[in-house]
């Protein structure tokens, strides 16, 4: 791919594709872009994020830490539980598509609940 001026694509500074990197690296366990999936869906305490993922609730707490660091995800308290939402909405674009399109090749229709697990994520 040409990076002049000829009307081709100008490469992103260093810092911005480490950074992509990084969230990739962070979305790139299935426990973890399982748990963006379901909280593209809508907010999320732990227990009914784990009961959704089939992970144990520490496991998805320890998941919940690191894309909360990452700016992934953020939290508010309601009450004395602890809610989860997406916090970066781009991501959420990014991981519906992908997702999608690999329901879609998966002969999955766009109406039908897609399960990770089913997609070998």
């Amino acid at each position: 791919m040409s990076t002049g001026s000829g009307g081709g694509f100008q490469d992103p500074p260093v810092e911005v594709l480490a950074e992509a990197a990084s969230a990739f690296g962070l979305l790139a366990t299935p426990a973890r872009l399982h748990i963006v999936w379901a909280l593209a869906q809508g907010e999320s305490d732990v227990t009914g994020l784990a009961e959704r993922v089939g992970g144990t609730l520490p496991s998805v707490s320890q998941h919940l830490t690191k894309l909360k660091l990452a700016g992934l995800v953020r939290s508010r308290r309601e009450g004395r539980r602890q809610v989860y939402l997406v916090d970066d909405p781009d991501v959420v674009t990014v991981v519906r598509l992908m997702v999608g399109q690999l329901a879609e090749r998966a002969g999955h229709s766009a109406g039908e609940p897609v399960h990770l697990r089913e997609l070998g994520a």
